[in-house]
């Protein structure tokens, strides 16, 4: 594999006792060297009742001891499935990098205040879309949405304050269990799990 100049695998042996830092590491040398304009795509996997898995590339927002912070519109596909399912995973990978991310757990709403202060700092085009979006509904034509959006946008011209609808709010994902995979050459890859445990977490290394 050949690496980016300046980046160096990482010593498995050698990681964090926790996940936050573990990872905060591994997303600070993405930004510096996976060369992505969004090293921090993440795939969310949900599941509802139907028990048909769903996909689909997002940008994490946070991460810290309480969990992985995503934002969506509760009314779309993924936020009904999460609805009805709140278990999900996460998926961080940066080929040339030989690394992914892995982060199972449950997600909950973040606070009202955190969803408030997220929202009003995107760009006045991006909170205009979300109030505008039904989103995962069907859509007769690109020209319905876009008279939709210019709806909205005369309702709250450029400059003014745009209210966070009630059903779009960030989603924190439960760190019971973080693994961090590099790649190793013969496929025989590197793997840690993180675990909750106690006041602290516990971690095992996985054959590839």
């Amino acid at each position: 594999m050949s690496l980016p100049e300046g980046f160096t695998l990482a010593d498995m042996d050698a990681l964090p006792d926790n996940p936050v830092d573990a990872v905060h590491g591994w997303l600070e040398e993405a930004t510096r060297f996976s060369g992505r304009p969004n090293p921090h795509a993440v795939v969310l996997a949900t599941c509802g009742a139907d028990q048909q898995p769903a996909a689909r590339m997002m940008l994490l927002k946070g991460f810290d001891a309480r969990g992985a912070v995503i934002y969506t519109n509760l009314q779309s596909r993924k936020g009904l499935q999460i609805g009805e399912n709140p278990r999900v995973a996460l998926l961080l990978h940066w080929d040339v990098l030989g690394r992914q991310i892995r982060v199972e757990g449950e997600a909950t709403r973040v606070s009202r205040e955190e969803a408030d202060a997220y929202f009003a700092s995107r760009p006045w085009g991006s909170r205009i879309g979300a109030v505008a979006s039904d989103q995962s509904r069907p859509l007769e034509s690109r020209d319905a949405l876009a008279a939709r959006v210019v709806e909205v946008a005369l309702q709250y011209p450029l400059g003014s304050d745009v209210p966070r609808p009630e059903y779009w709010t960030g989603l924190r994902v439960s760190l019971a269990r973080v693994e961090l995979w590099q790649e190793g050459d013969d496929r025989l890859h590197d793997r840690i799990v993180y675990r909750p445990s106690g006041e602290g977490w516990s971690t095992e290394r996985l054959w590839p």
